[in-house]
């Protein structure tokens, strides 16, 4: 390498550890987005009854005139 062994082998180490330091925070922030929204969807009143009534979307067909 011709003398520039040092900073070679600096700079790969520096892209390696960033690397796994991008990994584990992305992992832990995905951890933690699922989580707040298990949060999210968890049933008011905290029974976690999978019965409890939720509003849904309709899909009610309207008649368009072509005047």
């Amino acid at each position: 390498m011709d003398g520039h062994g040092p900073y070679v082998w600096a700079c790969y180490g520096t892209f390696f550890v960033l690397m796994a330091a991008m990994m584990i925070l992305s992992l832990r922030r995905r951890r933690a987005v699922i989580e707040s929204c298990r949060q999210a969807y968890k049933p008011l009143d905290g029974s976690g009854d999978a019965s409890v009534s939720r509003t849904s979307a309709t899909f009610t067909r309207v008649n368009v005139s072509h005047d």
